[in-house]
């Protein structure tokens, strides 16, 4: 009864402290239910709900001092429920559930614990691929608290050595781990990099001006900020730029929350406590996207506009839109919150004035020919190119630059985001078979990089499906993969070698597969695509004979294909 009552506690516990998030986060059953997954000092490189490439991060990015190899602690008993593999995203990933229902991920790890290590192997050798993913059952890979269950990495998409971690409710909806009692030292502010504020109507103007208009904050001291009154009239919104550092690393991370106040008066809430990834890609409708692709920085608007559905976000009063009324004055502030409860707050005057429309000046719209609304689809046809975008593809109604050059096609341009992929396609029915095996669509940088994009091939006509507006073209290619030996050389005996170890690269369409036999059975390869490397650890113990044929093929997204072959020794074991 003891342990039915502490879980039934700690479900209740959870529920309450996620709704208010109340002081007490640091609750007895909360703070004592995980343990941190490494054992030094926790210090982070990344937050939840961070601002990242098309996605809020989802967990927390622990600092492993530049170094692989770091024991990784189960948090909390339960049971492996989950393992994937894969060349980007996580790299290796184990996922552990947990008897309260929730599910911890620990990933970018290097090496699994030898019994889950083994476990895996297996997999990988029987599917004879490096990228796999499994549901163990219950019963399979149990996991105490403590207990060692990988090493730290760097596989995957990761930046540089760390370990990912992330808590995940029943729904799988990850959660702010920092919720679960794990202290991190924060005796710093958020900080303030930029303040902006936008018309979002073609009557409004914020002095005499319209769309994103930059503030210039004024430091009063302790981290309260102030601004010249602002003189603006209709409907407006703002916007910050801000981070937060955290004790003892140099790295600017996300903030915890941001609520605005209009003359006293609570209007928008963005909390970063859960969310689904489901409603990650909406991030794109959150920051001013715009920017971004120009300025490389995040500006997070401050007011909730149509097609954002984001959980994150609080609609309250207007949804953060304030609608100024001549001739009245406005009190606006902006409270900027870290998880340690340090905030930053500007209070901006305003004062609404209507100015004459000779006096505002007014950028001109785009206006073409494709006009695409936003809860419609439209498909477009110019010359050789076909061109459909679906239902809500997009967030506003928005008029496309579409303009067919001799040999590549210009759709609109990469400022613009887009939820959903569109669909591109070519008539490539003038074209030669075998040059047809060799092409593919590529998209065209301004700068003229040419990069491979995922093509689906029919007899007469090529596609894309992608998210990302911009000029696109056809190229061939003609030349199969490089193989580069890092540590092997014909004939040589490697029997001290603890790996053998190749570089593959293919310039133009990127690799597409790889297999390595020896004496024609599959060995295992592991594929690291940040360094171009491929691994076999002999402690696999697939090499089994003395003098080994080794067979290396590599094949690229057209389908060249380069073949390496070459003999080795190694001693058996007696």
């Amino acid at each position: 009864m003891r342990i039915i009552y502490s879980i039934f506690f700690f479900s209740l516990t959870l529920f309450f402290c996620l709704n208010t998030r109340a002081q007490s986060t640091g609750s007895a059953a909360k703070e004592n239910y995980f343990e941190s997954p490494l054992e030094i000092p926790l210090i982070l490189s990344g937050t939840f709900g961070e601002l990242r490439s098309n996605h809020f991060h989802s967990g927390l990015d622990i600092k492993t001092h530049q170094r692989i190899g770091l024991n990784v602690l189960a948090s909390a008993s339960g049971y492996v429920s989950r393992i994937k593999i894969s060349h980007f995203g996580y790299g290796k990933a184990i996922y552990i559930k947990h008897p309260n229902g929730l599910t911890t991920v620990y990933g970018h790890l290097n090496k699994f614990a030898p019994h889950i290590q083994k476990y895996i192997r297996k997999v990988q050798y029987e599917k004879e691929q490096y990228e796999v993913e499994v549901f163990p059952k219950a019963n399979e890979l149990p996991v105490e608290q403590g207990e060692l269950i990988a090493l730290s990495g760097n596989s995957g998409g990761s930046g540089g050595p760390h370990l990912h971690f992330e808590i995940r409710d029943e729904a799988q909806k990850p959660m702010n781990a920092l919720n679960f009692g794990f202290t991190v030292p924060d005796n710093h502010a958020p900080l303030l990099e930029g303040l902006y504020a936008y018309t979002l109507d073609e009557n409004s103007h914020i002095e005499s001006q319209q769309g994103r208009i930059q503030l210039r904050p004024i430091h009063k001291g302790n981290h309260r900020y102030t601004t010249e009154p602002i003189q603006a009239y209709g409907k407006i919104g703002f916007g910050v730029i801000s981070r937060d550092l955290l004790n003892n690393a140099y790295n600017k991370n996300g903030i915890y929350k941001i609520q605005t106040y209009l003359n006293g008066e609570k209007i928008f809430t963005a909390s970063f406590d859960i969310f689904s990834f489901a409603e990650s890609r909406y991030i794109n409708r959150f920051i001013d996207y715009e920017f971004y692709k120009s300025d490389k920085k995040k500006i997070q608007k401050l007011f909730i506009e149509k097609n954002n559905p984001l959980s994150l976000l609080e609609h309250t009063g207007n949804n953060g839109l304030i609608n100024l009324e001549e001739e009245l004055d406005y009190n606006y502030k902006i409270v900027i919150t870290d998880f340690a409860n340090n905030t930053t707050e500007i209070t901006l005057p305003i004062q609404a004035k209507k100015r004459d429309k000779k006096e505002i000046k007014t950028p001109t719209p785009l206006k073409t020919d494709y006009l695409v609304k936003a809860n419609h689809a439209i498909a477009f046809e110019e010359g050789i190119y076909d061109i459909y975008i679906p239902k809500n593809a997009l967030y506003d109604d928005t008029y496309l630059d579409i303009k067919a050059e001799e040999d590549y096609i210009k759709i609109h341009n990469d400022k613009t985001p887009l939820h959903k992929n569109f669909t591109l396609g070519i008539d490539v029915s003038d074209y030669k078979t075998e040059d047809k095996e060799k092409m593919y669509i590529a998209r065209l940088t301004d700068w003229g990089k040419a990069y491979y994009v995922k093509t689906y091939k029919k007899p007469n006509r090529f596609t894309i499906r992608t998210r990302t507006f911009g000029k696109y073209t056809l190229k061939q290619d003609w030349e199969g993969p490089k193989i580069e030996p890092v540590n092997f050389v014909h004939k040589k005996w490697m029997s001290k070698e603890k790996v053998l170890q190749f570089k593959i690269e293919d310039e133009l369409t990127n690799i597409q597969a790889y297999r390595a036999t020896v004496n024609g059975k599959f060995i295992l390869m592991e594929y690291d695509y940040k360094t171009n490397m491929l691994t076999h650890y002999f402690e696999d113990g697939a090499v089994v004979d003395t003098e080994n044929h080794l067979q290396l093929i590599v094949i690229d997204n057209v389908g060249n294909s380069t073949t390496f072959e070459g003999i080795f020794y190694r001693k058996t074991k007696s």
